[in-house]
Formats: structure tokens, C-alpha cells, sequence
């Protein structure tokens, strides 16, 4: 008996745990792309601004986050309305409160609790005043659900920083001035009807009551005027039914990721690669509103002409990877940005391509002029339906006309012509004084940086030169592409500043000599070292050779930070995920572990991909090494997950690293599939033993975006050991600039 109990115990036990087992196996199969999002990776800041948790729609005009000061932040500042800026300005603010009038503010601080944040969802609980916020988000318009669950008054607060509101009936209407052209408007309804409005100054106060109640407000955002913004309300969003906003901005979502499906039995390593994904999707954005937009580049309302117009791009920082990344997996929407910004140039006073592009106007923040990467990137890849000529006029005023000083959208002046004169710009030395009225205080003349950075746009502007058939442009700009040899210090091997008298500056340190701005830019001379993205094989020859390059990169990752970490953050505070010199938090740095492959050892490309995702990407709150800049590092990420990487933006190539996925699927636009499969891969098995393409043996370190536009499979055989053989033929000319004539 005993035994014919224990029988069937085992028998329902097992048929339970294959029944739990079956229920475990359907949860995971049934999670889709945006249940991986985790929007709170990385909101404690390694040292300076942390990731922000946007809830919003890809590339969509309307934005928000919880007003805090960062995850730490024990209270939220009333409820967001829109940001209308990366992890920049808000507009607007929305406090529920319930209790006597008189203790009421414009915009009220709340102890919340119970926070969930989806990318197109929000819910909190605002707990001392035991209020329970629902909040979902569509492209232009938005919707809450405010639940007072006290019995007593309800009211409901809208304000404004600069600016008015004024409610009416059963809504609000507002503007908020952004800066002295551009502004942002509001138009809000309520489900129920008000019982009175108050209108105290910059903010009105409305009464719902005493009782315990569901508010439920659908608002509008604009651009363009109030009208506009109820007129984006009502094409968005019928009703007051928040769970279909949220439905409907799930799907899209999960469209927009679905774009790539990845395999791995590590959930981290798919959370971090679609939060990275999701963050890449947050600009740029469109300010399209039915087939109108206003720009600040003139201050006026334009038709669009069925050509959707984007802003909002920090191009500095986005033209490494997220535009490259955007040409990859939706062409169609890279085609408008460069429109847009060819557009945005013949808008302004001058003809000049913008280089920090913002709903407020271009603000020209950092150095070089990297619209001109964009263009010549996208043009090498196939997008081909702008006007050439203009963009590259605009791009070529932008670098001629406009002053190479950091910062600054002055005129050209005498720093420029020394740069036109002698190629390079020249440095002060650490005792003398700035006289040049172009240079912002602040962020100094950033001498190397501004060198080598402009090298690489004039050699963009000469392929675009070449691209229109322009000989004489070609060959000029290509020769100064070169510029960045006048910098070179062929007894140090590294890029060092000289004064205007063609002397070197001495002495000096590579590490700190000038701090973060006089000479280089947010970094030091060891990360402005390799920033000769488009001529590597000319960088490889001036510093010794594949051997002595490779010798010199390891340097890099060896050398230690020479002062106590509080005294070297002080001085490069955006220099941070550091591995020796190298930094992991900074754009500049993104190429780097790449450049062994053009060396002859790919093996150590493998091996330092692998190790930097290990000690520096997380699925925790502090998950990122430094400054995310709104899809600017996280397109890095995506990119290298997947395990190639578009080193030379004006190239059409990709350098291979080290998967982190046993399987890669990227549906391209054209609805072909290009698949990387790396068989055997694991944390260990990260070097790989051999590929193929398409079925072809394969054994370079790189791809043309040719050889995968039309659909491609990527065989990689991943094992624990290096394999010295693989990958170390030399890339060919294609991938590094041309001889000067």
C-alpha cells in the first residue's frame, strides 16, 4: 500500500513539474521584444548624467519622464507633461492633490511608490497623498488616469514655466515659451466635468469635488499652435480608453524591435541589447503634424511635402553608430533625417549643415562639423533620393564658413584661416591667454580634436565631391584629409598640439596636459590617438606598423590613470569606464577595440568586445559606463551584440567582433533577412575559429554593407581559444582613404 502510494505521489509530482515546467516554457515563449526593456538600466550615473526612463513612441515628438533628480530621488516633481528636448528642457506640469485649496503650489512634490515604467507605459502611486496615477503614451498625444481615493477636495493643478494656461469648461489650453522663436502649446480634456477653475498666475487649479473619484485627462502636444495641438489629440486618441493607448503603443513597439530577433538562453544579454535597442529608438524625432511642422531654423510653419521632418540629434555623438544603425533597419526614415537637415541648412541665415540639430534650432554644441559623416554614410549605402549638390554646398559652408571653434556658430575668423593656411589649429600654451573671440571660454579650442575631426569631414566632403563628378573638390579635400598628420609626433606616436609657430607644446603629458578641453575634446590624448576613423591603414603606418599598432593598443588598456581616480574625474569627468586609459563612457573611444582587426590581430578585438560588455553593460541600475546621449552609446551596443560594427561612417563596411547571441536576425527593409549564427557560442567560446558568407569561406575581418543588403547568413564557429589564422589578411584600400593624387 505504502509503496503503491509513493508510486503514485512520484507519478503526480512529476506530472506536475512537467505541468509547472510547461507553464514556465510558454511564459518565456510568449514574452516579446519589449517585455526585455528595462528603462531603469543605468539611472545611477557612473559620475555625471544618468540614462532617464522615457516612456514615449519611436522617433516621437511627445516624451516624458518622471521629474526627479535621478533614481536615488525620493520624489517626483507633479507629473510630466512633454520633454521637449533630450534628457533636456520639460514643458508643462500636471499635480493632482487632494486637500485644502490653500495648501496647494504650481507644481507639487510627491513621495511615490509602486513605480512601473514601460516604454509606453507609466504608473505610480503617489503614497502620502494616496493617489493612483495610470499614464499611456501615443505620438503626439497622451492619456492619465488620476484615482483619488480620499474623500475629500480633488483637484488638479496644470502649469506652466514661461508661459500661460487657461482652462475652460472641460480642458486646458496652453503654450510654454521655449527660447525667444520657439514655442510648445497644450490642449487637454477631461472625462468629467469640473466643478470651478482658478487661474493663479502661471498655473490654473481645478475642483472635481469631494469625493473619491477616477479623473481621466487626454492632452495634445504642438509645435504649431493650440488648434494643432487638439487636432493631434483627436486624430491619436478617440476616447478616454488608456489600456488601448497602452495596447496600441505596445504593438508599436514591438514592431519597431521586433526588426531583430536574437537567441540566448541569457536573459540579461537580451535585456541589455533591447533596452540599448530602445534607446536608440528615442530620437531622432519627428515634428511632423499633419503633414506640417514648425522650425526653429526660421522660425516658421512649413509643409512637409510627404517628407516627415526630424530634429533633435546630437550628431556629435550619434553619427558613430545610431545613424549607421538607423541605415541598417529603416533607411526610409534615415532618407527624412537627411532631407531634414539639408532642409533645416537652406532654412537658416546661412547655408550651413547642422551639427546639433534641437526643437530650439541648431545649438552647435562640441567640434567638427559631423553632418557631412551623415550624408556621405548614407549616400555610400544606397540612399540616394536627396539633392546632392545641396547638401554638399551646405556641408562644404558649414566647414569653410562657419568657425571650427568649439561651440560656437560664429563666422570663420582667424583661427580658421590658420587652419586653411597651415592645416591644423594651433594651440595656446598653458600660461597664455585666449584672444580669439570665436573660442567659447569653457570648451577652449580643443586643438587636436577640432584637427583630426575636421580631417575626417573634409575627407567625407571628398567623397560626396567625387560622388557628383566634382574632380577638383575631390582631390582637394582629400589631400586635407591628411591634415591630421600635422599633428603627429613621430617621436612620441601620438597626436600632439603645436602652437602657431609650428612648435610642439612642451612639456607634456598625454594624460592631463590641457585638461579636458584646451587641446582635446571630453577626453585625453590617448583616446584622441585612433581618431583617424577613415584612414586607419595610414594611422597603422605612421605609428609603426601592424606590430608596433598592436603593441600600442595594448598600451592603451594597460596604462594605468597616473592620479588618484577624485583628481582624474575632476579633470575628465566624461572619461569614465575606464580600462587603463580607454574609455568605454565616451563616444570617441567607440571604434577602438575594433582597430586590432586592421592590424593583423582580430583575436584581441574578440577578446576585448567580450571582456568591456562583462565589466561595464549591465541589466542593473547601474548598468552603463557614462553618458548614454540618447542612442549614441546604446547603438554601439546593439550594433556589437550582434557582432559587427561600422567603424569608418562614410564606408560601406563592417568590422567583425565578437556575438554575444548564438543567432541574429535582422529583417531589412526590402523584407530579406541577413542572419549572424555563431555556433558554439558562450562567455567562453568568444574567438572564432572560422566563417563563412552565404556559404563562402570567409577569412577577413570585415563585410560591405553590399554584401548583406539583399539578405545574407554570417556562419561563425566560436571556440575558447584564439585562432591566430583567422581574419588576418589585410583590408583592402576600399576601407581606408585614398592615396593623395
Amino acid at each position: 500500500m505504502r509503496r503503491s502510494f509513493c508510486r503514485i505521489w512520484i507519478s503526480l509530482f512529476c506530472a506536475a513539474l512537467v505541468f509547472n515546467t510547461g507553464i514556465t516554457q510558454n511564459k518565456q515563449q510568449q514574452k516579446q521584444p519589449v517585455d526585455y526593456v528595462n528603462p531603469y538600466m543605468g539611472n545611477i550615473s557612473q559620475l555625471l548624467v544618468p540614462t532617464y526612463p522615457t516612456i514615449h513612441l519611436p522617433n516621437s515628438l511627445l516624451r516624458v519622464y518622471p521629474e526627479r533628480d535621478d533614481y536615488t530621488g525620493d520624489v517626483i516633481k507633479g507629473l510630466p507633461i512633454v520633454v521637449t528636448s533630450h534628457r533636456g528642457s520639460s514643458a508643462f506640469n500636471l499635480s493632482p492633490f487632494q486637500g485644502e485649496e490653500a495648501d496647494m503650489k504650481p507644481v507639487i512634490s510627491f513621495s511615490y511608490d509602486h513605480e512601473i515604467i514601460k516604454p509606453y507605459s507609466y504608473s505610480v502611486l503617489l503614497d502620502e497623498q494616496e493617489i493612483n496615477v495610470r499614464f499611456a503614451a501615443s505620438h503626439q498625444s497622451a492619456i492619465y488616469e488620476i484615482e483619488f481615493t480620499k474623500n475629500k477636495s480633488s483637484y488638479l493643478i496644470f502649469s506652466t514655466k514661461n508661459g500661460n494656461v487657461e482652462a475652460y469648461q472641460n480642458s486646458i489650453k496652453g503654450y510654454q515659451l521655449l527660447n525667444n522663436k520657439t514655442k510648445v502649446y497644450l490642449y487637454a480634456e477631461f472625462a468629467q466635468s469640473a466643478k470651478r477653475s482658478t487661474k493663479e498666475n502661471n498655473y490654473v487649479k481645478i475642483y472635481f469635488g469631494d469625493k473619491a473619484q477616477k479623473i481621466l485627462i487626454r492632452y495634445g502636444i504642438s509645435f504649431i499652435s493650440e488648434e494643432q495641438a487638439k487636432q493631434n489629440l483627436k486624430r491619436e486618441i478617440k476616447n478616454y480608453d488608456l489600456d488601448a493607448v497602452a495596447n496600441a503603443g505596445r504593438k508599436i513597439w514591438n514592431e519597431a524591435l521586433g526588426k531583430i530577433t536574437v537567441a540566448d538562453a541569457n536573459e540579461n544579454n537580451k535585456t541589455i541589447f533591447y533596452t540599448s535597442l530602445y534607446r536608440y529608438l528615442e530620437r531622432c524625432v519627428c515634428i511632423s503634424e499633419d503633414g506640417k511642422y514648425f522650425s526653429a531654423s526660421d522660425a516658421k510653419v512649413h509643409e512637409d511635402q510627404g517628407k516627415p521632418f526630424y530634429t533633435d540629434d546630437w550628431i556629435w555623438d550619434t553619427y558613430r553608430a545610431a545613424h549607421p544603425l538607423r541605415i541598417l533597419l529603416d533607411p526610409k526614415k534615415e532618407l527624412n533625417i537627411v532631407r531634414s537637415y539639408i532642409t533645416m541648412a537652406e532654412q537658416m541665415d546661412h547655408l550651413w549643415m547642422p551639427t546639433f540639430p534641437e526643437i530650439t534650432g541648431d545649438s552647435r554644441r562640441m567640434n567638427s562639423n559631423h553632418g557631412v559623416a551623415i550624408v556621405a554614410d548614407a549616400y555610400a549605402k544606397g540612399i540616394k533620393d536627396f539633392d546632392l549638390k545641396t547638401a554638399f554646398l551646405a556641408c562644404k559652408k558649414g566647414i569653410e564658413e562657419k568657425s571650427l571653434a568649439p561651440w560656437s556658430d560664429k563666422p570663420a575668423g582667424w583661427l580658421d584661416q590658420f587652419y586653411k593656411d597651415s592645416g591644423y589649429i594651433p594651440a595656446l600654451h598653458e600660461e597664455e591667454k585666449e584672444t580669439v573671440p570665436e573660442v567659447n571660454a569653457r570648451e577652449q579650442r580643443q586643438t587636436v580634436a577640432v584637427t583630426l575631426g575636421t580631417s575626417y569631414d573634409q575627407w567625407c566632403l571628398s567623397q560626396l565631391a567625387k560622388d557628383l563628378g566634382d574632380q577638383n573638390s575631390y582631390e582637394f579635400y582629400l589631400n586635407r584629409s591628411y591634415n591630421y598628420r600635422k599633428l603627429f609626433n613621430t617621436k612620441t606616436n601620438f597626436f600632439h598640439p603645436k602652437d602657431k609657430d609650428g612648435k610642439f607644446i612642451e612639456p607634456f603629458d598625454y594624460r592631463f596636459s590641457g585638461g579636458r578641453s584646451a587641446y582635446y575634446g571630453e577626453n585625453n590624448g590617448w583616446t584622441y590617438r585612433w581618431d583617424v576613423q577613415h584612414n586607419i591603414a595610414d594611422l597603422i603606418q605612421l605609428i609603426g606598423g601592424n606590430k608596433a599598432f598592436c603593441k600600442a593598443l595594448d598600451s592603451m588598456f594597460a596604462e594605468p590613470l597616473g592620479k588618484g581616480k577624485s583628481t582624474f574625474y575632476r579633470m575628465f569627468p566624461d572619461q569614465t569606464g575606464n580600462v587603463g586609459q580607454f574609455t568605454m563612457a565616451n563616444e570617441p573611444a567607440m571604434h577602438i577595440p575594433y582597430l586590432y582587426n586592421y592590424a593583423g590581430e582580430p583575436w584581441k578585438t574578440q577578446k576585448r568586445i567580450r571582456s568591456l560588455f562583462k565589466e561595464w553593460f549591465r541589466n542593473d541600475l547601474m548598468g552603463m559606463p557614462g553618458d548614454e546621449d540618447g542612442g549614441g552609446m546604446s547603438a554601439f551596443v546593439v550594433f556589437s551584440y550582434m557582432g559587427f560594427y561600422p567603424v569608418t561612417p562614410g564606408i560601406a563596411a563592417y568590422s567583425i567582433g565578437s556575438p554575444m547571441f548564438s543567432d541574429v536576425k535582422i529583417q531589412l527593409d526590402n523584407g530579406k533577412i541577413f542572419e549572424i549564427e555563431a555556433k558554439n557560442n558562450s562567455s567562453e567560446n568568444k574567438y572564432i575559429q572560422s566563417a563563412t558568407l552565404n556559404g563562402k569561406n570567409w577569412n577577413q575581418t570585415w563585410f560591405y554593407h553590399d554584401d548583406i543588403k539583399n539578405g545574407a547568413k554570417l556562419l561563425l564557429q566560436m571556440g575558447s581559444k584564439p585562432n591566430y589564422d583567422w581574419g588576418t589578411k589585410m583590408p583592402d584600400t576600399n576601407l581606408s582613404a585614398e592615396s593623395i593624387k
